[in-house]
């Protein structure tokens, strides 16, 4: 997979993301990520990429000049421009991965008090928010975004089971887990994990993680779901 970002804060992507498995998924080559800065297609000497809003009100605006000319640049016959804003939908487990079938990306960072409108309508396949709070600019959302749809790409756990299995992958939380030793500091692990019938280790997997996400978040229990169990 091919993932561009166009931000005004390059520097804040230099440690998360080389690190850990995004850092091993760019070794293998089974994602190529490639950070640009906004301000590189801007053409005054002061590299200006805001401006006041029409009509008045606080702070300051991206301008669409710098923003159109990069993306036109970035582009790709496969590429999906996404906009990363608190107005997008909300990104979930089941979005990333439908961006995760996808071979080319290009996500757009927001700051200030966002974008121009032009920007959305002519240029935006998608608009992302990872949750209803407000943060100081794009940069974090679009790395949780990377994060995210990297580790469902083909070969980037090792072991693709890794990601089947986790909270959310089902419509629930994850279920509770162990590891040696089956005692530690008179807290046992549960007998049926123990017991090597897997049969019944799937049966209280299937069971917690429905305990688990009805006490931790009910909202992710629909009717559809609970039938199935």
């Amino acid at each position: 997979m091919k993932i561009d970002v166009l931000t005004l804060f390059p520097a804040m992507f230099a440690g998360p993301l080389d690190e850990s498995i995004i850092k091993r998924a760019r070794k293998k080559g089974l994602l190529d990520l490639n950070v640009h800065d906004l301000r590189g297609w801007a053409h005054d000497r002061h590299k200006t990429v805001d401006d006041r809003p029409f009509g008045g009100g606080p702070g300051m605006l991206m301008k669409p000049g710098p923003i159109f000319e990069a993306v036109e640049t970035l582009r790709r016959e496969a590429t999906r421009v996404i906009l990363l804003s608190p107005a997008g939908r909300k990104f979930d487990q089941n979005i990333a991965r439908e961006l995760a079938e996808q071979t080319d990306l290009l996500l757009v960072t927001g700051h200030y008090e966002g974008f121009d409108e032009r920007v959305r309508i002519a240029l935006a396949d998608d608009e992302l928010s990872i949750g209803d709070y407000v943060l100081t600019n794009g940069a974090l959302p679009a790395m949780v975004v990377i994060d995210a749809v990297t580790r469902l790409l083909p070969g980037v756990l090792g072991d693709d089971e890794s990601s089947r299995d986790e909270s959310f992958s089902h419509g629930m939380l994850e279920y509770p887990q162990y590891t040696r030793p089956a005692e530690f500091r008179g807290m046992k692990a549960p007998d049926v994990l123990v017991s090597g019938n897997h049969a019944e280790i799937e049966k209280w997997r299937r069971e917690q993680a429905r305990v688990r996400t009805a006490e931790r978040r009910p909202d992710l229990l629909k009717p559809t779901t609970k039938d199935n169990l």
